[in-house]
């Protein structure tokens, strides 16, 4: 059973398939995108993703804009934003739009998978409470 199903959003295609290997050595299902407009599409065709890992700082549509447009389609998938170039500007920005947490690049790999795992965490119970929320309104309309 995979442990995490994993969205990697980078313009660094090198460190996207070098922190690929390492995520899918832990026993994690990784999909890598290189451009925000990739990785849209990829969440659209790619229902059991659970987390993005997602760059801040990237070419055409920076990871700012993607996390706004994740959180809009996706609101139960969680985002971990990376970069190498923070700001608090961009850190606020993020998680007032919905981030789960910000990492510094290099992060360690078990920083990393530490706060995948909380993240998967969260989906899930995200996903349990609407499922709840259904059956409740359901009974509700019955009874």
């Amino acid at each position: 059973m995979i442990d995490a199903t994993i969205l990697f959003v980078d313009d660094e295609e090198a460190f996207v398939d070098a922190m690929s290997k390492r995520l899918e050595r832990r026993n994690m299902s990784v999909h890598k995108s290189f451009d925000g407009d990739t990785a849209l599409r990829l969440l659209s065709e790619n229902p059991g993703i659970e987390v993005v890992i997602l760059d801040v700082k990237m070419p055409v549509k920076n990871g700012l804009v993607v996390l706004r447009e994740i959180k809009r389609d996706y609101p139960n998938v969680e985002v971990i934003m990376l970069t190498g170039h923070a700001t608090v500007e961009s850190a606020i920005e993020g998680m007032q739009n919905g981030a789960f947490d910000y990492l510094m690049k290099p992060c360690s790999i078990d920083d990393l998978i530490e706060k995948i795992r909380a993240a998967v965490k969260l989906f899930h119970d995200h996903e349990e409470e609407e499922v709840k929320a259904r059956i409740d309104d359901i009974t509700h309309r019955i009874a």
